[in-house]
């Protein structure tokens, strides 16, 4: 470094992270071997942008800048022999894109100093990066309730051409919005509507970034992967699968007009051809499904203008009832009236079945699971038991992998 022993810059507590709106502040630290005549030294704090069409290439083709910032902590002067420090502190501004970098291009921050030196001597400059976490509250992104769906029907042709045959794919994904560490619940349903068997059913979790150069670059790459085996002649069948969401760069990069970060669950059929796409965001506040869910209808509260007397069970149950099962007006005591002894009362006859359709069963009867006798078998839309199907494989590949380029 010639005449300089040091020349670093450091953060205040060696932080390197930082929000939007935080300062950030620290200390240039200088070492001189000898005197060393100086015009200025100046401290600047920069935010930027840059992306390119080669690969791992700094020379940027597009840039986009932020903010930048400089302090002057030094006028014209002498640096003596021995150690000098100069502090120094910006303020970050609130509306900036976290920190991001990737294959052809980077949202970075740093702060970098220069001493300008005398006409026909040496300049020097140093540089150190920080970086900026902006938090994506999933509870902000528009329509971010619920699931994540669709499907697609194919038809084709086998037995060179001798007979087609039509599959139906759906899936679903529990939610539209997860964070790192989260679990992604996917259910998919292939209805084989041929003579042939289909071939497997793959799941895999995509990030695609793009960069807006000249022409658009695209990074698309797998980051987990489940593959489900295939689906005999004539089944419906239906697959559930989980993936864990590995630690990844949040969704879109607010204030970020250069890259574009998008997540979705691709499912797919590898014979016949079939998938689509099922876009989910990633975040760092995770979704508040509390709130989406229906809230709960208020307590029955009885008609003040009501008698306050008690009904038995009995007369309940006839009031709930069809006009067909009363026996008679209804009395005014609560009571029937004696009978001689002699003549016994009859037993009443049972008016509750067991039933799904009984006229007093609430509204919810509906079974909510397959009676045990169906084997965990469901019913499909062509009147065929859905049977669920194993995984073949699940490769949990992370956030990075080779990235393929579209």
């Amino acid at each position: 470094m010639g005449q300089l022993q040091e020349f670093v810059i450091t953060f205040k507590d060696n932080k390197v992270v930082y929000s939007p709106g935080e300062s950030v502040s620290g200390t240039l630290k200088i070492t001189t071997a000898h005197a060393v005549l100086f015009k200025d030294i100046k401290v600047n704090c920069q935010g930027l942008c840059g992306v390119t069409s080669k690969i791992n290439d700094t020379a940027w083709t597009v840039e986009e800048q932020y903010f930048s910032s400089t302090l002057s902590v030094a006028d014209k002067g002498t640096l003596k022999w021995g150690d000098h420090s100069f502090p120094f502190k910006f303020l970050i501004p609130a509306s900036l894109p976290p920190s991001f970098e990737g294959k052809y291009g980077k949202v970075m921050y740093r702060v970098r100093a220069f001493i300008d030196t005398s006409r026909f001597s040496k300049d020097y400059k140093t540089e150190k990066p920080f970086y900026l976490l902006s938090l994506l509250n999933l509870n902000e992104v528009p329509d971010i309730h619920g699931p994540s769906s669709s499907s697609i029907t194919k038809k084709f042709t086998y037995l060179l051409g001798v007979k087609t045959g039509t599959v139906v794919l759906k899936a679903q994904s529990d939610m539209k919005g997860y964070t790192p560490g989260q679990v992604i619940k996917l259910t998919t349903e292939i209805d084989n509507q041929s003579g042939k068997t289909t071939g497997t059913v793959v799941a895999c979790l995509m990030q695609k970034v793009t960069y807006q150069t000249k022409k658009p670059t695209i990074d698309l790459r797998t980051l987990a992967q489940v593959e489900g085996t295939g689906v005999k002649a004539d089944k419906q069948v239906e697959w559930k699968e989980q993936i864990i969401v590995p630690p990844l760069p949040q969704s879109s990069l607010a204030g970020c007009g250069l890259i574009n970060i998008e997540y979705f669950i691709q499912v797919s059929l590898k014979s016949p051809v079939a998938s689509f796409l099922l876009p989910i965001h990633i975040g760092n506040i995770s979704v508040d499904t509390t709130s989406a869910q229906p809230s709960r209808p208020p307590p029955h509260t009885p008609d003040p203008l009501c008698s306050s007397t008690k009904p038995t069970k009995l007369e309940n149950s006839s009031r709930s009832e069809p006009s067909s099962y009363n026996q008679g007006p209804p009395t005014t005591t609560p009571t029937p009236a004696p009978r001689p002894a002699s003549h016994p009362a009859p037993k009443p006859v049972p008016r509750i079945r067991v039933s799904t359709s009984s006229p007093i069963a609430p509204p919810a009867a509906s079974p909510s699971a397959p009676p045990a006798e169906m084997d965990n078998l469901a019913m499909g839309a062509r009147g065929l038991a859905i049977k669920a199907i194993p995984t073949k494989r699940h490769t949990q590949l992370g956030a990075f992998t080779r990235p393929v380029l579209l």
